[in-house]
C-alpha cells in the first residue's frame, strides 16, 4: 500500500510502498479514503515533538474510510461499515488510571503510559489502509462524505468536547478564540446550539468569514471582548497561550474557559486583568472526551448545521498540503485522499 512516511524531522514526507497491515484480534482494517492533517502532525515533522518509535513513521489520526476486514473477536463492526478512527485506540487496562474504569478519552491517552495512540505508538492514517482497535472507531452518518468526516475525527471532536465541557447555559454568550481548524468548527457548533457567539481573532482578513460562519460579533482581542460586553464561555482553540491569557480579561463573572490546544513554548499566564479570583473563573481542559461526543459532532455535521471548510489533496500532493498547512494558508483543514 502507499503511505506518507516521515524519515526525519524537517524533511519532506515521502509517499512510499509499505506492507499492508491485517486486522489482528479486536481490530478492523480500514481502507482509508480521506485523512486529515492536524497541528500535532506538524509538530512531529517539524521536530517540536519527537518522532514516534515506528518503522516506518506514518502519522495521522483523522482517517475516514470503510471496513474491509474484521479481526478475531470483533462483533461491533462488519465489512462495508463506513467508519472514522481517532487518536486514542486503547489503554493498557492494568495501570492505576485504567483501574478507575473510565472511558476511552484524551485524558486516558495522556494518563496511561501504555496507551495505543494512532500515529504515535501505532501506525497512523496517512496511508491507504490502517488497522485499529474496533472499539475506537465510530460509524459515520449516512450521506456524510469522507472528506467532511475526517476533520471532525480530531478537530471537530475536540471543539465539540470543549463546548460541552464548558457547560454553556441558555441565554449565555460563547466566545471562540482563534478562527482556524478548530475555531471555525467551534464557532459553528456554538451557533448551531443556539448561543450568541463572538469570534476573537487578530486576523482582520477572517472577520467577514467569521460572521458568515455564524459569529454575532467579531473582536480582535481580550480588551475588545470586554468592551463588547464579555462572554460567559471562552473556548480557546488557537495554539497561543499568550492570546489565551489576554482573552481572559473579557470573560464574565462565573465564566468558564475551555482549553483545547497545545502551545509547546509559552505557559498560560493569569495576569491581574483576568480577575481570576473575584470573577470566580473556572478553567477546564478538553480533548477527546468520549466517543458519544464524537458521534454528536458528526451528527451535527451530517445535518448541515455545521460545515467543515476543507481543502482536499490527492496523496501525491501531500507535501503541498503540509507546506500550505505549515504556512497557515489552508482555510481551514487540509484533507489527504487515498
Amino acid at each position: 500500500m502507499r503511505a506518507a512516511v516521515i524519515t526525519q524531522a524537517k524533511s519532506p514526507w515521502l509517499l512510499r510502498e509499505v506492507p499492508t497491515p491485517t486486522a489482528g484480534p479486536g481490530q478492523v482494517l480500514i481502507r482509508v479514503h480521506a485523512s486529515g492533517l492536524c497541528h500535532n502532525d506538524l509538530y512531529l515533522s517539524q521536530g517540536v515533538l519527537p518522532l514516534p518509535p515506528l518503522d516506518p513513521v506514518v502519522t495521522g489520526h483523522e482517517p475516514a474510510g470503510e471496513v474491509v476486514e474484521v479481526g478475531p473477536g470483533v462483533t461491533s463492526r462488519k465489512v462495508g461499515d463506513r467508519v472514522g478512527a481517532t487518536w486514542v485506540q486503547a489503554t493498557c487496562g492494568t495501570c492505576d488510571y485504567c483501574r478507575l474504569g473510565r472511558p476511552l478519552t484524551g485524558q486516558a491517552a495522556m494518563s496511561c503510559r501504555g496507551a495505543t495512540l494512532t500515529g504515535l505508538t501505532a501506525p497512523g492514517g496517512q496511508a491507504e489502509y490502517i488497522a485499529v482497535r474496533a472499539e475506537s472507531t465510530v460509524l459515520l452518518p449516512d450521506g456524510l462524505s469522507y472528506e467532511s468526516a475526517a476533520p471532525v475525527l480530531c478537530a471537530g471532536y475536540t471543539a465539540w468536547s470543549a463546548l460541552r465541557a464548558a457547560q454553556p447555559q441558555p441565554g449565555e454568550r460563547v466566545a471562540v478564540l482563534g478562527i482556524g481548524g478548530l475555531g471555525h468548527l467551534a464557532l459553528q457548533f456554538a451557533r448551531a446550539s443556539g448561543f450568541e457567539t463572538v469570534a476573537v481573532t487578530h486576523s482582520a482578513d477572517k472577520h467577514d468569514l467569521a460572521r458568515k460562519l455564524g459569529a454575532d460579533h467579531v473582536v480582535a482581542d481580550g480588551a475588545e471582548l470586554r468592551a463588547a460586553g464579555g462572554a460567559d464561555v471562552l473556548v480557546v482553540t488557537g495554539a497561543s497561550n499568550a492570546a489565551a491569557s489576554d482573552a481572559l480579561q473579557g470573560v464574565r463573572a462565573d465564566g468558564r474557559v475551555a482549553m483545547t490546544t497545545i502551545d509547546p513554548t509559552t505557559p498560560l499566564a493569569i495576569g491581574p486583568m483576568a480577575g481570576m479570583w473575584w470573577k470566580r473563573l473556572r478553567i477546564v481542559g478538553a480533548s477527546h472526551d468520549g466517543l458519544d461526543r464524537l458521534a454528536e459532532a458528526l451528527k451535527l455535521v451530517a445535518s448541515g448545521a455545521v460545515t467543515p471548510m476543507v481543502e482536499a489533496y490527492p496523496c501525491e500532493r501531500i507535501n503541498e498540503a503540509v507546506d500550505r498547512f505549515e504556512r497557515g494558508e489552508v482555510r481551514f483543514r487540509a484533507v489527504v485522499t487515498y
